[in-house]
């Protein structure tokens, strides 16, 4: 039997955040379960830890979501790192991502990591996509900060402010625009769409894949991230930002952002919900 732990993160209460499933040792599972283990959780993610390449780091994590295995996103990572500081690690530790070893500090529930990736720009929707696939009036995408862009620190996510938090809410998600903007904007993910609304150095925003079996996702680390970094770039300055999500689905989620010339510090806390063991055929 392998013994798995479920924990909320970027939360301090249970049952708020974003749902993260960990494997702690996943040294004895076969290949292909992994897909299928992500599944039966159904988390817009799931992790499983392996020691590391370099035993000078504190392991090696590996990230699904229900339908392919992505090279990194932000909450599996605050979560997972929170769960081995929970085991004993740290303070402070190397994770070995997909994208490459990533340092990360936790303890007391809370945990820190900074991405020096390059912010690339992958594409511009046209706003009018980007309205149906919310199921707004074109009006209600802002234009006066940005058009909305799909950029990437590591995985793909369309960036959209709106006019207002009332519009925010008001979204109802249009899966025929959203096949339509994978067709044109092919990506690592299936058009996802973050959109948001700013007020001074605190936003509200929320993510959509629904192609990508997520049909909405109380916190999106990697999505926050991209957006800190983007913004940092287009004003030129250094930001703290304090990003609000999961509020429209009864799940709270609170996200601290940081940018420093390139990098980007991503923060929140992780609480642990439920433990267990897997029982597999064989």
């Amino acid at each position: 039997m392998t013994r798995y732990l479920t924990l909320d993160v970027f939360t301090e209460t249970p049952f708020g955040g974003n749902q993260l499933a960990v494997i702690p040792d996943a040294t004895g599972l076969p290949e292909d379960a992994l897909q299928k283990i992500t599944r039966e959780f159904n988390y817009s993610e799931t992790t499983f830890v392996y020691p590391p390449a370099d035993p000078a780091h504190t392991a090696r994590v590996r990230i699904f979501t229900p339908t392919m295995e992505v090279p990194f996103a932000g909450h599996p990572t605050i979560g997972t790192a929170v769960a081995l500081a929970m085991a004993g690690h740290g303070p402070d530790m190397v994770l070995e991502l997909g994208v490459g070893p990533l340092a990360c500090h936790a303890a007391d529930g809370a945990a820190r990591f900074t991405t020096q990736a390059k912010l690339d720009i992958m594409g511009h929707p046209d706003p009018a996509l980007i309205a149906r696939a919310l199921g707004l009036p074109k009006d209600r995408i802002s234009l006066q900060t940005h058009a909305p862009v799909m950029a990437t620190l590591g995985l793909p996510f369309v960036l959209s402010e709106l006019t207002d938090r009332a519009a925010l809410a008001d979204i109802t998600t249009d899966i025929g625009a959203f096949r339509e903007g994978a067709r044109l904007h092919p990506a690592a993910l299936d058009f996802p769409q973050f959109a948001y609304v700013r007020d001074g150095d605190v936003i509200h925003a929320r993510m959509f894949a629904p192609l990508d079996n997520i049909p909405e996702d109380p916190a999106t680390g990697s999505a926050a991230a991209t957006l800190a970094a983007f913004l940092a770039q287009r004003e030129g300055r250094d930001l703290t930002l304090r990003l609000h999500q999961g509020d429209d689905m009864g799940r709270p989620s609170v996200i601290g952002l940081q940018t420093q010339g390139e990098a980007v510090t991503v923060s929140g806390h992780a609480v642990r919900v439920m433990e267990g063991q897997l029982h597999l055929p064989g």
